[in-house]
């Protein structure tokens, strides 16, 4: 398996205009967005994020991309996406692990601490200056909607939280632990949802 970088990886925020919505994930993943340095970019749940935000009209995707979707290919090629009114972040900045080639939750103490929560606060302060009605923050999955609710009295964002687009995510938030049900159905609800609260 390959190493886990762990290097921080910043948020990304589109290159000039408005930001109407920011998405959270919990961290970046060991295949994505650790290697490619962009958040989403490359993680297999991010394939959804994108696909999502491109049918909005928030992202701009090099076609290319989805024919092998991963962090290492897309930094050696130099692929990037561009986005549009919307931003890009995690709960955590980098891919945690214990043993430096499998990845793992990030911890209560993690998301906690001090310098994360600073680092937080600056992203979702840059988002909300750049938006020109309350910035709507959308957290995929429960840690990171856990973090982003200790925010949002203070801050005065509008948090929607969405189950986190992996599989294991996807399964555990559908009825009947995902029972009978097919994958690539709840990817495809999950990106309408999500497309839904990009919308709105």
């Amino acid at each position: 398996m390959t190493r886990i970088l762990q290097a921080p990886v910043e948020a990304l925020f589109p290159p000039a205009g408005d930001v109407q919505v920011m998405l959270y994930g919990e961290a970046p993943g060991p295949l994505g967005a650790d290697k490619s340095g962009i958040p989403f970019w490359g993680d297999r749940a991010g394939k959804s994020v994108f696909r999502a935000l491109e049918s909005a009209g928030l992202a701009e995707v090099p076609s290319e991309a989805y024919a092998d979707w991963g962090g290492e290919r897309f930094k050696s090629l130099g692929l990037m996406p561009i986005l549009r009114r919307a931003a890009l972040s995690n709960a955590f900045p980098s891919c945690p692990t214990r043993d430096g080639r499998t990845f793992r939750a990030p911890t209560d103490a993690e998301l906690k601490h001090p310098a994360n929560l600073a680092r937080l606060e600056r992203e979702l302060r840059e988002g909300a200056g750049r938006c020109p009605r309350p910035l709507r923050v959308v957290a995929l999955g429960r840690r990171a909607a856990w973090i982003l609710r200790r925010l949002e009295p203070e801050l005065g964002f509008e948090l929607r939280e969405l189950p986190h687009p992996s599989a294991q995510g996807l399964l555990q938030a559908a009825p009947g632990k995902g029972k009978g049900m097919k994958l690539a159905d709840l990817q495809a609800a999950w990106e309408a949802n999500l497309r839904e609260l990009l919308a709105s």
